[in-house]
């Protein structure tokens, strides 16, 4: 029994739940409100390009229509980030899943090109499987706000992990469930595709929910609007009259101004010239993602093996459930090698297998490059956002997160144009070979230009990430060799 609790104990250590029960009871709901969102737009990644095509619209539309609803995904998500540490992030979170409430209820019951197209624009529908809304860059903010940097990239890690899971629990359903209606008499195979969105829907009304309960320490701290800068104190002979001193007007329009500033999270220089390289990477791996989403992937899949809606659901379910148990190891390995390590060397295998996706003309093949695909692309998500938490500063990361998560939204968005027009004129293929370089390209070049960054210096002192953990164990073995010197001695 004291084995078994001994290992239990450093399971428990070991993958990172003793830092999200530190955290606190946001954590949870934050990390239980993904959960249902990403069950939701797991069930649009599966069956969104079918259901535009069980509609009749041409592959071209189908592209086009990811690409604009992508754009709406940008707008909203920048105007939301912009207003969310003044207005309050949780307010901004309960906005988002109202609209998604009412952009399920839309696609259950129409079917007119426009229309979806104005409530996937409007509201929040992830046509790509992927988080491209608001939701997430504030859920990270929050995230990073809650913890230390001792306890950010596993709690960030859980918040990935739980997602996959419950992506490849509603694949697995939303194909079931669709083959199961249209197998019914009298129901469709659009009909059927009517009665996911309604899931999604109810998602949306459970996410409210959590974030009901999420407490005011999500809320970024801030002063308040009329309160005065504090003037510094040059020598105790004058700390009297200091504090006799009263602010003029002028210093009351400034201080005020610089308040306005700072609500909206303005990003210093320092901060910029980082982020300007990494924005570029990130734009470059989600053109890649754009033109190869889960979502057309399995319309490329149904096309080339013409697969029940099940087996479809079922393989898409295994990929994300190997891509839910592969995250649980992004935390361990990012304490191990250092953050841009775990980023690079697990997302290269998954951009080589986009690269060799359309190779083989056989589904075992297909299959066995699209689990390697999806079982590694999330690994690098968690150490990705406590990247970008460790390289600013506190009050800049919600707008960071927000500018990163346009940014990639901007770079998808045209992605499945150009899908859109490959397919059309049979040459699908290509958007796979394209968005695997792209992957490539991508992951070299993080390494390449941030293996050595220097991380956490605003939050007290500066460290190298990718050798923070092996200088700490040299430094515990040379103290153990000093100290058994001197015993010696």
């Amino acid at each position: 029994m004291t084995s078994i609790a001994a290992g239990a104990k450093w399971l428990y250590t070991y993958f990172g739940v003793h830092s999200v029960v530190e955290t606190g009871l946001d954590s949870w709901l934050i990390i239980a409100a993904r959960c249902c969102r990403m069950f939701a737009f797991g069930t649009n990644s599966l069956i969104l390009a079918l259901f535009f095509s069980a509609l009749g619209f041409s592959d071209y539309y189908i592209g086009l229509f990811m690409s604009l609803t992508l754009v709406g995904d940008v707008v909203l998500s920048f105007f939301l980030t912009l207003i969310a540490d003044r207005v309050g992030r949780r307010r901004v979170l309960l906005g988002g899943s109202t609209l998604m409430i009412i952009s399920g209820a839309v696609f259950a019951m129409f079917e007119n090109f426009w229309i979806l197209l104005a409530a996937a624009v409007l509201g929040v529908i992830s046509v790509t499987g992927g988080d491209f809304g608001p939701f997430r860059s504030i859920e990270e903010s929050i995230i990073s706000h809650l913890t230390s940097p001792k306890t950010r990239t596993d709690v960030l890690n859980w918040y990935v992990t739980t997602s996959s899971l419950s992506i490849s629990i509603s694949t697995e359903v939303s194909g079931r469930i669709v083959h199961a209606l249209q197998n019914r008499e009298g129901w469709t195979l659009k009909e059927a595709y009517h009665t996911i969105f309604w899931m999604y829907s109810a998602m949306g009304i459970v996410n409210l929910a959590l974030t009901l309960c999420m407490s005011t320490k999500c809320e970024a701290h801030r002063e308040p609007e009329g309160q005065y800068a504090a003037v510094p104190l040059h020598d105790q002979d004058e700390a009297s009259e200091d504090e006799d001193r009263v602010p003029q007007p002028a210093t009351i329009v400034e201080v005020k101004k610089a308040n306005r500033i700072s609500l909206i999270a303005q990003i210093s220089g320092e901060t910029r010239w980082i982020m300007y390289r990494f924005w570029f990477l990130q734009m470059v791996d989600c053109l890649a993602d754009g033109m190869t989403p889960y979502s057309l992937t399995n319309y490329y899949m149904d096309q080339k093996f013409h697969l029940k809606k099940s087996t479809l659901g079922d393989i898409t379910s295994a990929s994300y459930f190997l891509a839910a148990a592969s995250t649980l190891f992004a935390g361990p390995l990012a304490r191990l090698f250092g953050l841009i390590n775990t980023m690079v060397f697990t997302h290269l295998p998954s951009s080589a297998a986009v690269l060799l996706f359309p190779l083989p003309n056989n589904l075992p093949m297909t299959v066995i490059l699209l689990l390697i695909r999806t079982g590694l692309n999330n690994m690098d998500q968690a150490p990705r956002s406590a990247f970008i938490a460790a390289v600013v500063k506190p009050d800049e990361r919600t707008a960071v997160m927000g500018i990163t998560g346009m940014l990639r939204t901007v770079a998808a968005a045209v992605g499945p144009s150009i899908t859109g027009l490959l397919a059309g004129n049979d040459r699908f293929w290509i958007a796979f070979v394209i968005a695997g370089s792209l992957r490539i390209a991508y992951d070299v070049g993080l390494w390449a230009m941030f293996v050595n960054m220097k991380l956490y210096k605003h939050e007290g002192g500066a460290v190298d990430a990718d050798r923070a953990s092996t200088s700490m164990s040299v430094m515990r073995a040379s103290d153990e060799e000093e100290m058994t010197e001197l015993d010696k001695l």
